[in-house]
Parts: structure tokens; sequence; C-alpha cells
């Protein structure tokens, strides 16, 4: 997910906290796309696989989700929607309830989950900001389900996953708990979160933890506890976005691409994309495409979207590439 990005002498945001921004920084461009090779990582993918640009725009294509007809969901904080993507490669907008969504989620029924980071773009005006962020339910129509956390705001959230039994795991800096009777629980210490996933069993929750990947155990009543580390993020950087795979494996965005480790633990190796992966998903027929969503994009006029000072970059372009594994069916991400 996109990282929160400070103001100078400034502090976002956070539950109904509002403190003015000064002095807006240079936010840095995103780097024009790479030409990349992929190199064979049996089971996973095959040697020479090829990215398809599917989708560029000016605004995030973040927390992305495979939906049931093939195509992907993704959260566009700037324009407060919903953005879908179809099997075709067809974009159109979802949904246009949200308020400043950060990552997508389905629940046991089909139902759709968000993070909303309101108005505290660093990019944007979060001086005038009095919403504070949430986890909230957006169909059959929004719902905000939590907003704070032992009467704190919950932060600039980042990523969310839900399970069969009703219960939610978003990332907000820490790693947190909506139990489906509303109440929020910290889980774990000294953790820097971002991304964010289940194992296909249910059993074991995964969250990026910098350079590697932190592993919990969870309990019967939805509750995490036994912190530990799980892998390595060998190909250096530190992790974003999580996707799994029927077999156990987690794919893993960074600026180098997607990291993949075994359900063991075990780095396996690198799918390097062209451009800095910061979300991921499996969607396509059979789950056998992987989707990517990457910082900076191209232009109508052909050139890199590029903004002036003081003002984020958020554009993004959407890849897709085929895989020898195939995503977690049980599961929408």
């Amino acid at each position: 997910m996109l990282r929160n990005a400070a103001f100078a002498g400034a502090t976002l945001l956070f539950g109904n906290l509002v403190v003015s921004a000064q002095a807006p920084r240079n936010f840095q461009q995103p780097p024009p796309p790479a030409q990349v090779t992929i190199t064979a990582l049996p089971g996973i993918i095959a040697a020479n696989s090829q990215w398809k640009t599917v989708w560029q725009g000016t605004a995030t294509a973040d927390g992305i989700a495979g939906t049931k007809d093939g195509g992907i969901l993704f959260a566009q904080e700037q324009t407060n929607s919903i953005g879908k993507i179809d099997k075709n490669d067809k974009f159109s907008t979802f949904l246009s309830t949200p308020h400043g969504p950060g990552a997508v989620a389905f629940g046991p029924s089909g139902q759709l989950f968000t993070v909303e980071r309101t108005c505290t773009d660093p990019g944007g005006k979060p001086d005038q900001c009095t919403e504070p962020t949430d986890v909230a339910v957006l169909t059959p129509m929004r719902k905000v389900l939590a907003d704070s956390v032992n009467g704190k705001g919950l932060g600039r959230v980042n990523d969310l996953v839900a399970d069969r039994k009703g219960n939610i795991y978003f990332t907000s800096g820490g790693l947190f708990h909506l139990a489906a009777g509303g109440k929020v629980t910290p889980i774990g210490e000294n953790l820097r979160t971002n991304g964010i996933m289940l194992s296909p069993d249910e059993k074991t929750l995964y969250v990026t933890n910098g350079p590697v990947v932190a592993a919990f155990d969870v309990q019967p009543d939805g509750s995490a506890s036994n912190q530990r580390e799980f892998g390595k993020l060998e190909g250096g950087g530190n992790g974003d976005g999580m996707a799994i795979d029927a077999s156990g494996n987690l794919f893993v965005t960074t600026n180098a691409g997607l990291q993949v480790l075994s359900p063991a633990g075990k780095y396996l190796g690198l799918i390097p994309t062209p451009r800095p992966a910061i979300t991921v998903t499996f969607s396509g027929r059979g789950k056998s495409l992987l989707y990517v969503g990457c910082l900076g994009s191209v232009g109508p006029d052909g050139q890199e979207v590029r903004t002036g000072p003081g003002v984020r970059n958020v554009a993004m372009t959407v890849y897709k590439v085929p895989v020898l594994t195939h995503g977690f069916s049980g599961r929408a991400r």
C-alpha cells in the first residue's frame, strides 16, 4: 500500500485530531518503467514471461482484489472510488461511495470491505480534514465498522484481509483485529506493518514488517498470538502488499518486484516488475494470472506523468502476467 508521507513540521489527522500542515515536502517522482527479464521459478512462473499493461492513470490503484468474473477491484483514494478492471482489461468505476479508500477485501458473504483514509492523503489538504479514518463495509451499503481503538483514532490505515468467520485484520503502522462484534484489538509489538494476508486454512496471519514477514497463530476466537519472524525478503527493500497461492506461497511486493516465500518461509526468488510494485492479487480464469499495481504511469501524451513541487505523484500502472501456479480459490486475494 502507498505508505504515509510526512509534511514538514506537521502531524496528519489521527482520529478527530487535526494539526495544520506547513511547508509541504517535495515528493519523489516514480522512476520510468524498466525492461525486466523474468527468470523461471519452478512451479511459480516460466522464464521470459511477459508483463502486460492493463490500466494506467493518475489516481491510485491500491489494495487490489480479484473478482469472481476474472477481473479485479482496486481502491482509488483521491477520487473516493473503487475501480474495476474486467477480464477483458476494460476499466469502469465500481463504487463511488467510499471515503478515501486504501484497499479492498471481500468478506465471507461477498460483502466488500475497505480501509478508509478519508482526506489524510499527505499530498492533499489534511489540515482541512475532520473525518476520522476507519474500516468500513461498502456493500450492500456503506457502514463504518470501526474508527478507533482504545479511544484513539486508527491513523492512516493501510491494508486489510477478512476471514470466513467475519473477522477483519488490518494494518495502520501496527496490526489490529476487528472482531465480528465490532471490537478492535491491537496485535503484536514492535511492528512496522503494511501488507497483510491469511494462510489458505486461515490458521496463520502474515504481515509485512519492513524487510521481513512476521507470522501469528490465529486462535478460534479470531485473536492472534505467537508473533515470530516468518521469512526474509532477501531480494532487498521493504514489504508492501501480499497475495497467496493455493499452495500457500506468499507473493510480497517491493520496489524490486514480487518476492516469493514458500509456506515454510523459505525465500524462493524474485519476479521483477517494470515499476515499483505496491499491491498484488490473483485473478483471471482459474486465478492463473498475477496482477500487480505499480507506481508511475504514462499519460495520454506518451510521456511519464509528473507533478509539480509539493504535489504527490500517485499515478499508477496495473500489469498482469500468466503464472504456473494459481491463487487460493477460497478467498478473493
